[in-house]
């Protein structure tokens, strides 16, 4: 499951996750399985990829190159089909480079904070590492990814030009892109269908404003059963995060312009506590268990008890591969106010102090599997043919022809009822990153939303106020 600034358990695209053990395809193609962290012990060099010069980095990688790459988040054994396909795409990646020997690194999960921490701070990242588009700081404060902006263009990655560029401008600092992405989301308004429908509401039709998604909430709710008509997170740093989503989607701001100051202790901050706190206990539409984190409301969901929440796509896959949930009974709405939603992520870096032949291979890999429409894992045909789903409106991170393709392809490969995600792709909210201190400024938020939900007496406006005090304190120690 991908990830936001939320360290969410990781779903990939089609299948749970986690990753095993594989074995060596052909004598072309060396697969295997690392234990521990590290690079790669071949005799291709080393060197400092990211200061070649700009020819040598704009000259294509020669395929009579020798390097091997170490690269994670490679599927496991237990994941059949998600590793059948890794496979056939590094038996075809060597088909146009046959001496690249891609050696695949298995952890469970793909990142784990601590753990890459750790890995950051020992240089023992793979030549190719797995990141949260919210890691990007933490890297580069660990001098750990190299600057590919003079290797990647239109002859190294075709697609480029078709790129969401709010998608690489996340993955940029000082003009310097230092990753490409694996995934990426925007949070919306989840709806359980067959909840809308007994309670005489049109699933076709889901609220877009807060207004509306209280009237929907009650109506739910009314159904009676344990059932409530929208649920929210207040615990984990989730509550945090879902706040902070929702005042994109009303247009405010977490932190100033610059980074340095609170935004949020103002009138759409007060409006959004407001709103929770009236239907949490004036409507009593949102159930009395609260102090929820990430699962809790996904097994709600799933379970016929709850109407809406805040999600992202990928929170379906979940729910129907972990929770037994169907297709059929989700489905999708931009974030209530629509000015803006946040987005996030998941991306590959290329360890600094690489050869530039390397950073070559491991961009030519990252091309031909991750962004490349109707190839590696937008090969949609293929993707059904292995039993895996497809339809869902995201991982897109393309925009023009590119898109055109995509959407195209996945339509026409599609398992389940896109027509679902109507409203939600039909006109896209234009995604915001996290705030800086993410998920330090989401603990504290955590508190005022909890406070709401738990306490009938809370005042937002004071909540606001010391949530604002301590992270102007947060911020002022970046």
């Amino acid at each position: 499951m991908r990830s936001t600034g939320i360290r969410r358990p990781r779903v990939r695209r089609t299948r749970r996750t986690h990753r095993t053990t594989a074995a060596a395809l052909a004598t072309t193609l060396a697969l295997t399985v690392l234990t521990a962290c590290g690079t790669s012990s071949s005799a291709d060099g080393g060197g400092d990829g990211g200061n070649a010069d700009a020819a040598d980095a704009a000259s294509p990688l020669d395929p009579k190159t020798k390097v091997t790459l170490t690269i994670d988040c490679m599927p496991p054994a237990a994941e059949k089909a998600e590793l059948k396909q890794w496979k056939e795409d590094v038996k075809a990646f060597n088909a146009t480079y046959p001496n690249v020997t891609v050696k695949g690194k298995q952890t469970d999960p793909c990142l784990e904070p601590p753990r890459f921490t750790a890995m950051l701070k020992a240089k023992s990242q793979p030549d190719v590492f797995y990141t949260y588009f919210t890691d990007l700081q933490q890297v580069l404060d660990n001098d750990g990814a190299t600057d590919i902006s003079a290797y990647v263009h239109d002859r190294s990655v075709p697609a480029l030009r078709d790129m969401d560029p709010d998608v690489l401008d996340v993955l940029k600092k000082d003009g310097k892109l230092y990753g490409l992405p694996y995934s990426n989301y925007t949070m919306g308004l989840l709806i359980n269908r067959p909840l809308f429908e007994k309670a005489g509401l049109d699933p076709d039709e889901p609220p877009t404003t807060w207004a509306e998604v209280r009237t929907a909430a009650k109506k739910i709710a009314a159904l009676g059963d344990g059932v409530a008509g929208f649920g929210e997170y207040s615990a984990g740093n989730n509550g945090g995060w879902h706040f902070t989503a929702t005042t994109y989607g009303l247009g405010g701001s977490i932190v100033n312009a610059d980074g340095t100051k609170a935004a949020f202790d103002d009138d759409t901050g007060k409006r959004i506590l407001d709103n929770l706190k009236a239907m949490r206990w004036d409507d009593d539409s949102m159930g009395r268990t609260q102090l929820l984190k990430w699962g809790d409301l996904q097994k709600q969901m799933a379970s016929g008890k709850l109407g809406m929440f805040l999600a992202a796509p990928d929170d379906i896959t979940y729910m129907v591969q972990n929770l037994g949930a169907q297709y059929a009974d989700f489905g999708m709405a931009p974030i209530p106010g629509g000015k803006a939603t946040l987005f996030g992520g998941n991306d590959y870096m290329i360890k600094k102090g690489i050869s530039s032949d390397k950073v070559k291979a491991a961009i030519a890999w990252i091309n031909f599997k991750f962004l490349t429409p109707g190839k590696g894992q937008f090969d949609w045909a293929r993707t059904k043919a292995d039993g895996l789903p497809v339809g869902l409106p995201q991982p897109n991170f393309w925009t023009g022809a590119a898109k055109t393709t995509d959407d195209k392809a996945r339509a026409a490969s599609s398992t389940m009822p896109v027509a679902n995600f109507q409203a939600f792709t039909a006109d896209p909210v234009q995604g915001r990153p996290e705030p800086p201190k993410a998920q330090e400024i989401y603990k504290v938020l955590d508190t005022a939303m909890s406070a709401v939900l738990t306490n009938e007496d809370a005042d937002p406006g004071k909540l606001l106020a010391t949530a604002a005090r301590q992270v102007d304190q947060i911020l002022a120690n970046q």
